[in-house]
C-alpha cells in the first residue's frame, strides 16, 4: 500500500510539470491518463484512440489504476517533452497538429501517424516524400448535386498549378471541375455527411460558395493525405511571404477552418414582413459571411450576408415573441447591417444565445483590407 500511495503521488506530481500538463496529442489541459509503453500523458479522449493501437500503446488512468514502480520510473524518464523529441522530430512545418476540439478522424490519424506508422521519427524518408510530392490522386465518394447519391469520383490535388480537380470516370481526361487552392477550404463534417470520415470542401464559384461533400472509408486517405496535409503544403507554397510573417498565429487556424456556427434558423425576407422559412445557416469567421441554404447538404447557398465590424454599422441583439408570419419559433435575433435589417428565429433560447455570441465575435473584430474589399465587391454585386 505504501508503494501504491507513493506511485500515485509521483504520477500526480509528474502530470503537473510543464509539457506533461497538456495532452501529448491534442494539448487538452490536465490529462489524467498515460500510455505506459510510450511514456506520454494524454487526455481521456485521446486515451481511447491509444486503445485502438494495442501493439503500440497501452494506457492506464493515473488516478484510478494500479501502477507498478517500474512503469512509474519509465514515466519519470520519458514524459511528453522527451517523447515529442522522438515521435515529432521531423514533423513538416506545414503539418496541422490537431487540437482538443478537432474531430476524431484528425486526432486518430495524428496519433496513428506518430506512434503506429512513426512518420516523424526520421527513420524513413518515404513519408516526407509523400508530403512533398507535387500531386496526389485518390478516389473519393462524392455526393451528387442532382441525384443526391454518393458516387465514386477521382480527385487530383496538384502543386504544379495549385488546383484540385475531380473526374467523373477513372479514365477521364477532362476534369468535371478545376478548383483553385486559393479559394479552397476543407472542413471535416462527419455528423453532417453521416460518415466518420466525411469532409466538406468549399470554394468560390461565380460569387457563390460551392460545396462538395465527400468521404472515404480509409481515414488515412481522407485525413492524412488528400486534403489535410497537402492543402497545408499548397497554401504555404502559394503564399510563402505570409508563412514567414505570421504562420503560427494566423495561417494554421485557417488551413482546415471550421464554421464558427452552423444550424437551422427561420428567416424572413428583406422587408421583414414576409413569412418565415426554415433555412440552414453557416457563419464563417474567415470571410465574415453568413450563408443560408435549404438544407445542410446543398451544393450552393441560396443567399448570404456580409458581417462587418461594429464601427461600420453592424450590430446584433436579441428579440423575443413568436412570429405571426408562419414561423414556429420564438427566440429571435435582430441583425443590423448598413444595407439591411435581418430577423431570425431560433427554436431554443440556448441556440439564440449561441448565435448572438458567434455574431458578436465577428462584429467585435476589426476588418482587414481584404474584408473592406470583399464588402465593397458584395455591395456592387447587389
Amino acid at each position: 500500500m505504501a508503494n501504491l500511495a507513493r506511485n500515485n503521488k509521483i504520477l500526480l506530481e509528474l502530470v503537473q510539470r510543464p509539457g506533461n500538463n497538456l495532452c501529448a496529442d491534442c494539448s487538452a489541459p490536465e490529462p489524467d491518463w498515460a500510455s505506459y509503453t510510450l511514456g506520454v500523458f494524454v487526455c481521456l479522449n485521446c486515451s481511447g484512440m491509444h486503445r485502438n493501437l494495442p501493439t503500440v500503446s497501452k494506457v492506464k488512468s493515473i488516478r484510478l489504476d494500479y501502477w507498478d514502480s517500474s512503469l512509474v520510473e519509465f514515466m519519470q524518464k520519458r514524459g511528453n517533452s522527451e517523447a515529442k523529441a522522438i515521435f515529432e522530430k521531423c514533423v513538416p512545418t506545414f503539418f496541422y497538429k490537431p487540437r482538443q476540439n478537432d474531430c476524431i478522424v484528425l486526432k486518430d490519424q495524428w496519433i496513428r501517424a506518430k506512434y503506429e506508422r512513426r512518420e516523424f521519427t526520421g527513420e524513413n524518408n518515404k513519408f516526407l516524400q509523400i508530403y512533398t510530392s507535387e500531386q496526389f490522386e485518390s478516389p473519393l465518394w462524392k455526393k451528387g448535386r442532382v441525384n443526391k447519391q454518393f458516387l465514386k469520383r477521382n480527385f487530383l490535388l496538384s502543386q504544379r498549378d495549385f488546383t484540385l480537380k475531380y473526374f467523373i470516370k477513372e479514365d477521364s481526361k477532362v476534369p468535371k471541375a478545376v478548383i483553385s487552392m486559393k479559394d479552397l477550404n476543407a472542413d471535416f463534417q462527419p455528423e453532417k455527411i453521416g460518415h466518420p470520415h466525411g469532409l466538406q470542401i468549399s470554394y468560390s464559384e461565380d460569387d457563390h460558395t460551392r460545396n462538395l461533400f465527400v468521404y472515404h472509408d480509409d481515414g488515412t486517405i481522407i485525413a492524412s493525405t488528400v486534403l489535410f496535409k497537402n492543402q497545408c503544403q499548397t497554401i504555404l507554397n502559394c503564399i510563402p511571404w505570409l508563412y514567414k510573417r505570421c504562420f503560427s498565429t494566423q495561417l494554421v487556424p485557417q488551413l482546415t477552418s471550421k464554421s464558427l456556427k452552423e444550424g437551422y434558423m427561420e428567416k424572413t425576407g428583406p422587408t421583414t414582413r414576409e413569412s418565415f422559412k426554415k433555412r440552414w445557416f453557416t457563419l464563417n469567421l474567415t470571410n465574415r459571411k453568413l450563408l443560408y441554404l435549404k438544407s445542410p447538404l446543398e451544393a450552393t447557398e441560396k443567399g448570404f450576408a456580409f458581417i462587418g465590424s461594429e464601427s461600420h454599422g453592424y450590430s446584433v441583439s436579441a428579440c423575443s415573441g413568436q412570429s405571426k408570419r408562419g414561423g414556429r419559433w420564438r427566440w429571435g435575433i435582430f441583425l443590423k447591417t448598413p444595407d439591411r435589417e435581418y430577423v431570425f428565429m431560433c427554436e431554443q433560447e440556448s441556440e439564440q444565445k449561441e448565435w448572438i455570441e458567434a455574431f458578436r465575435k465577428i462584429i467585435s473584430q476589426p476588418m482587414t483590407p481584404e474584408d473592406y474589399a470583399n464588402e465593397a465587391n458584395l455591395r456592387r454585386g447587389k
